[in-house]
């Protein structure tokens, strides 16, 4: 009987997914071969793929195979084990997995370092078993990562994914696994890229590869840059995950139509791109495209009923057509359900009950993100403006503070600082802040002059009329004027301005135009009545800096809006964020 053409069967079986096949192969093998190890090792594996976990437990326990002596089948059946475990989502047996691999890894270590001294080279059961010592150190690490990930116990899981990086440079999904959840801010990724000793475990050629390809991995919404193809690796322009970084880019810099441009050429190549979903998700939200939505997510929900981007996609769609945040948040809540570090889904969840301004609820959906989502800064972002709202300018300036220790170079990080600046009445470090916000936007270039920086316009035009630059806060709500044209806030901030420099027939017409886009605005009904009287001479009352201040408090909101719709987008994970960010947490609506 030839065991290794049988052997080679049960491989090609898998290879084709033909997994009960190869479970009978594997079994029959097994008893031909007087219960080998190595057999017995791919018995439990087609057992494990054919979702037989405790089956497949058993079957090593069983035979004792976890108490054998040789460390490289040690190691390889204390992992098959662990994942055992680890996946038996029905029983979520996570302790008992984490127990298999502590108790047994440390001794299988010592066991390897000394054979490997012995031997002076890898062990030949290794190259029997074709397994690398390293490779199976690393998908215990891999495992044991997500094990705590599971156990919602973050600190350690990000140390296992550090590990398993460490040990195998080329186990990619640890590091897409640290930046998807946003384990480590963007200054920790960069520096842990750059700890990672490529140049020992792989050649020049391959060095330059992995770092562009992990470097392409890295959050892109901190100070983002031109995306450069080293020469060496030239040919990856066109690949899809390349593109998509791309476009990440692009929607961080809310150059939303290119983002378009780039993450529908991607969905014609490949439909159901799990990266680039996210991304085009929150696109959609960003440009209004309902209907295209609304044919995405049911797609999704089709044919992935068990992903939750899928229920993200039909939540980010009740959310954006407006009046159904309720049912936006039963969708959202799935999707949660489905996967519960799914950080764009809480940050979208939060949303839905900010545009109802139902502040505590939204808050808790993000604090659960800020947990969820440790390196991201988006959570505190929100939170922040939710203090905000409630007039608690003490803590909405402590959790900026701390989005803007984790993203200093965010332009919206930098404009929600001001604000809160302005409302404590520090014009001049408001002023500071504006601009050095309109600086990180004019350094992005010169396609991403959108609508959503329409309220920082009009609040530098609000900073400078404190400061009694008048000309200057004409020529910033002007700007705005041009991003949206129709805004009746606009219009009433430059008839203010015309009446402090005394010229009340501007004021007039800019009051009046204000009035016709939004009749019942009470400030601008009020500085009409008083422009017309000094302007027909029936009164010499003054209309300074106090007159605002006695205003309802339904006037003109300076510089914060009330309205959320005016000052902040979904960011989405890295990936929606990605899982933006997004995001790409997925970054989507402004809300």
């Amino acid at each position: 009987m030839n065991m290794d053409r049988l052997r080679k069967r049960v491989r090609q079986y898998i290879d084709q997914q033909q997994y009960q096949s190869a479970l009978f192969w594997a079994d029959k093998i097994a008893s031909l071969s007087h219960e080998d190890p190595q057999d017995i090792y791919w018995l439990a594996q087609c057992l494990y793929l054919t979702s037989q976990y405790h089956r497949a437990s058993h079957a090593l326990r069983s035979r004792k195979l976890d108490k054998v002596m040789d460390c490289i089948i040690k190691m390889s059946i204390i992992y098959v084990l662990g994942m055992c475990h680890d996946f038996d989502y029905a029983a979520k047996e996570f302790q008992q997995a984490l127990d298999i691999l502590d108790a047994e890894e440390t001794a299988c270590k010592k066991l390897l370092d000394r054979t490997v001294k012995e031997d002076s080279g890898t062990p030949e059961t290794a190259k029997e078993w074709d397994m690398s010592p390293t490779s199976i150190s690393s998908s215990i690490c891999l495992l044991r990562g997500k094990i705590y990930d599971a156990m919602d116990n973050r600190p350690l899981a990000t140390s296992s994914y550090k590990e398993a990086l460490k040990l195998d440079v080329y186990c990619f999904e640890a590091f897409e696994l640290l930046t998807s959840h946003h384990m480590l801010t963007a200054q920790e990724e960069k520096d842990f890229l750059d700890s990672l000793l490529l140049s020992k475990q792989c050649s020049s050629e391959e060095e330059e590869l992995l770092h562009f390809l992990f470097e392409n991995k890295l959050k892109k919404y901190n100070k983002p840059s031109d995306l450069v193809v080293p020469k060496m690796v030239n040919g990856l322009q066109d690949n899809l995950d390349v593109v998509v970084s791309v476009a990440e880019r692009h929607y961080y810099n809310c150059d939303f139509k290119m983002c378009y441009k780039l993450t529908s050429m991607v969905m014609v190549k490949d439909p159901f791109h799990a990266n680039c979903l996210p991304v085009h998700i929150g696109t959609l939200v960003e440009l209004g495209k309902a209907n295209e939505l609304f044919y995405l997510s049911h797609k999704l929900v089709d044919l992935y009923p068990n992903n939750p981007v899928s229920w993200f996609a039909v939540g980010c769609y009740y959310l954006m057509v407006g009046h159904k945040n309720e049912h936006a948040r039963r969708y959202l809540s799935k999707a949660t359900t489905l996967e519960r570090t799914y950080g764009p889904a809480w940050i979208a969840y939060g949303h839905s009950f900010a545009v109802e301004s139902e502040h505590d609820q939204a808050m808790a959906a993000y604090f659960t993100a800020a947990q969820l989502m440790k390196g991201c800064h988006l959570p505190m972002l929100y939170i922040g403006l939710e203090y905000g709202l409630t007039n608690n300018s003490k803590l909405a300036e402590r959790f900026f503070s701390q989005a803007l220790s984790i993203a200093p170079e965010d332009p919206f990080v930098i404009h929600e600082v001001a604000v809160v600046a302005f409302q404590n009445g520090d014009w001049k470090t408001a002023e500071r802040f504006f601009l050095d916000a309109m600086e990180k936007i004019k350094a992005i270039g010169n396609e991403v002059t959108v609508d959503k920086w329409e309220p920082l316009l009009n609040n530098l035009g609000h900073v400078c009329r404190k400061l009694k630059k008048y000309d200057q806060a004409l020529e910033y709500h002007r700007q705005a004027l041009v991003l949206i044209p129709q805004h009746a806030s606009t219009y009433a901030s430059i008839g203010y301005v015309h009446s402090l420099m005394g010229d009340f027939e501007s004021a007039i017409d800019y009051f009046h135009t204000a009035l016709g886009l939004k009749r019942d605005d009470t400030f601008s009904v009020t500085m009409l009545g008083h422009c017309i009287e000094m302007y027909i001479g029936d009164t010499d009352a003054y209309i300074g800096e106090i007159l605002s201040s006695k205003i309802s408090q339904n006037t003109l909101r300076e510089p914060y809006n009330s309205d959320p719709d005016s000052k902040i987008m979904i960011i989405l994970p890295s990936k929606v964020r990605s899982q933006c960010c997004f995001c790409c947490f997925i970054e989507g609506n402004q809300y």
